[in-house]
């Protein structure tokens, strides 16, 4: 009886690395791109490793920190597998790039423009100068496009541009009194108007886009079909546990946000929670291609007359939306504009 304990004990000692290499095999390795200081466009990528939701789809995540300008290099170069950057995407996609859209995290342009006390109206910042991110990015071009369309005032002709990388430099330039008016997201607003600032304007109010979409290089989608089927996965339950649970996304924003207490990172659930979708509608996603070659135009980059290829060639679309249903999500019902 003993000598056939002992055996049965060695058995499953000898079987434990084979079980342990099976189970380990079973995971997927992704990196997944997050800009330094985090976004409040991307706040599903955060819950869904928080909350274990990569684990749970069997992939084996962690992001990669850069800035957004690095985060494009590195996917194109194959460096990063996924990163949450549309028009940056969109800007290689045009000239030439291979790459796929996956799925979506915002649906609403969440980027508000912060001003000093004495801007009472978006008018009164002209000859004024405005803090910006980088040309081509979101932060750039949406608070561009809404002076733009909803205000007839245009970057240089206007009112000057300082270009800033992140967020909080921005608002340290706004309360110093470097620059007039900044563009923030809204967990970013706390700071500003704690700081005696006011919002002057919402993007959201005048367009809606799909902010934070993630994209891939096309081989690496070709590859993998299964892994981009578990990451949609993922990013939806981010969406729909974000979009249900208060307290529990609390301390998700206060981890990648820096938000600095329970108090200003609820104000920003309350105003963000039903702002996001992993679906991607049409409109919205060509919003992302459209805005892009407006931008390009200007600078020359494209023709005036050369007309906007169909933005779907560039998104697994079929991948996604089937995905979504399979697994019965809800899709956003925004609010109106």
């Amino acid at each position: 009886m003993r000598i056939r304990s002992a055996l049965r004990l060695l058995a499953i000692v000898l079987a434990f690395p084979l079980v342990l290499g099976a189970a380990q095999a079973q995971q997927a390795k992704i990196t997944i791109g997050k800009v330094l200081s985090g976004n409040g466009f991307h706040i599903p990528s955060y819950v869904a490793m928080d909350r274990g939701f990569y684990k749970e789809e069997g992939l084996d995540a962690s992001f990669i920190s850069l800035t957004g300008r690095a985060l494009v290099t590195a996917a194109l170069a194959g460096s990063v597998d996924l990163i949450p950057i549309p028009s940056g995407g969109a800007q290689a996609a045009f000239s030439g790039a291979e790459i796929r859209y996956v799925v979506g995290e915002s649906l609403k342009s969440q980027w508000l423009i912060a001003a000093r006390p004495d801007i009472a109206k978006p008018e009164d910042l002209k000859g004024k100068t405005v803090g910006y991110g980088r040309v081509g990015a979101a932060d750039y071009d949406e608070g561009a496009a809404v002076m733009a369309r909803a205000f007839k005032m245009n970057v240089g002709k206007d009112y000057k541009v300082i270009s800033f990388q992140g967020e909080t430099e921005r608002i340290a330039a706004l309360i110093n009194g470097d620059i007039q008016a900044a563009l923030i997201s809204v967990p970013h607003a706390p700071k500003a108007l704690n700081a005696g600032m006011k919002i002057l304007v919402r993007t959201g109010d005048y367009i809606q886009r799909a902010g934070g979409t993630f994209w891939t290089r096309k081989a690496f989608a070709d590859q993998n079909p299964e892994t981009m089927k578990k990451f949609i996965r993922a990013i939806a339950k981010g969406v729909m546990y974000y979009r249900d649970n208060r307290e529990g996304s609390i301390p998700i924003l206060r981890n990648h946000l820096g938000i600095d207490n329970d108090k200003d990172a609820g104000i920003v659930w309350d105003q963000t929670h039903n702002t996001f979708g992993a679906e991607l509608p049409t409109e919205q996603f060509r919003e992302i291609f459209e805005s892009r070659r407006t931008d390009m135009i200007a600078a020359k980059q494209w023709a005036a007359d050369k007309p906007l290829p169909d933005p779907e060639q560039f998104l697994l679309r079929s991948l996604l939306d089937s995905t979504l249903k399979e697994m019965k999500y809800v899709p956003t019902k925004l609010d109106a504009k």
